[in-house]
Formats: C-alpha cells, structure tokens, sequence
C-alpha cells in the first residue's frame, strides 16, 4: 500500500478515510525492520508502558473500543481490566511484533469496512457520561488524532532505538 495522505477525491468521507489510512500506514512503517527486542525497549524511565509493541497493540484495541465497542454497542473484549486500564500495552512485549502488526491490519480491514456502510451522521450506540452519543465522523476524526499523535511517540521511541527518522 501506498502511504499517501492526499485523498482520491475530495469528498468528506475519502477525505478522513484517506487520513485514517495514512497514519495507520505511518505507524505500521515506524516498525518497519525493528526486531521484536527493539520494538520492546521502554526508553522512557517514567513511561515503561511506552514501547513500539505496545504503542501498536493499543492503536488496535483504541480501533477495536471506539468502533465497536462505543459505534456498534458491542460488548467490550477488550484485554483491559479496571486493576490494569493500560493492559493492552503491557502485554504487548510478549507478542511478536508481527503478530501485533497483522492484527492492527486486519482490525483496521474490518472497521473501513464498518466505515463503508455507514453514514458519517450515524450516532454511536453507546452515550457519553453526559448522556450525548457521538457520530461516525467525530470517532474518525478522534482516530486520526489520537494515531497521529501515538504516531509521534512511535517517531520518538523509534529514533531512540536505533537512529532511524523519517516522516
């Protein structure tokens, strides 16, 4: 796949499917050719949390939540419990980086699927605290941002493994 944040054409919904698409596609190169040890190393003394493998496996499960768990009304699988809300994070050093990236991939398949059938005015199922529901073009908007910015830490955390930077 092409990484390209410049759309096909210019309606609204190619336009944040385009830029989910892309920096989906930035995080996956982040971790192009990294071993499994590297994409393990927690650099940050304060964020031990913070590895390449971790930072993948919540970028899925952040898909996972928004789209099916919130949109769909699911019930929430998610590998988090409230004694450890940043599971999905810890138990990503002992799965191959491989691994985590496939199941981002194939997680991101289904839910641009799920984005095809639905209208961007569709409200979630599940309501906020404040009893609003959110629609379908604000979760895709919540997902670019919170990618991109997970994407920065990835450039961090990459840069700090061995040298490597780049858009």
């Amino acid at each position: 796949m092409t990484r390209t944040d410049t759309p096909p054409a210019w309606d609204e919904r190619t336009q944040l499917t385009t830029f989910l698409a892309y920096v989906r596609a930035t995080a996956r190169a982040k971790c192009e050719g990294l071993s499994d040890e590297d994409a393990r190393k927690a650099h940050l003394p304060g964020s031990p949390l913070m590895t390449l493998s971790g930072l993948i496996n919540h970028l899925r499960w952040v898909e996972y939540f928004w789209f099916r768990v919130v949109f769909l009304g699911e019930e929430d699988q998610g590998p988090w419990t409230e004694e450890d809300p940043d599971r999905e994070m810890r138990i990503a050093v002992d799965i191959p980086l491989s691994r985590l990236l496939t199941e981002y991939a194939e997680e991101a398949a289904r839910h641009d699927e799920l984005v095809a059938a639905h209208d961007l005015d569709t409200r979630a199922q599940q309501k906020r605290q404040d009893g609003s529901a959110v629609d379908l073009r604000w979760i895709l908007l919540h997902l670019i941002e919170e990618t991109a910015r997970h994407n920065g830490h990835l450039d961090i955390l990459r840069e700090l493994t061995d040298g490597s930077t780049g858009d």
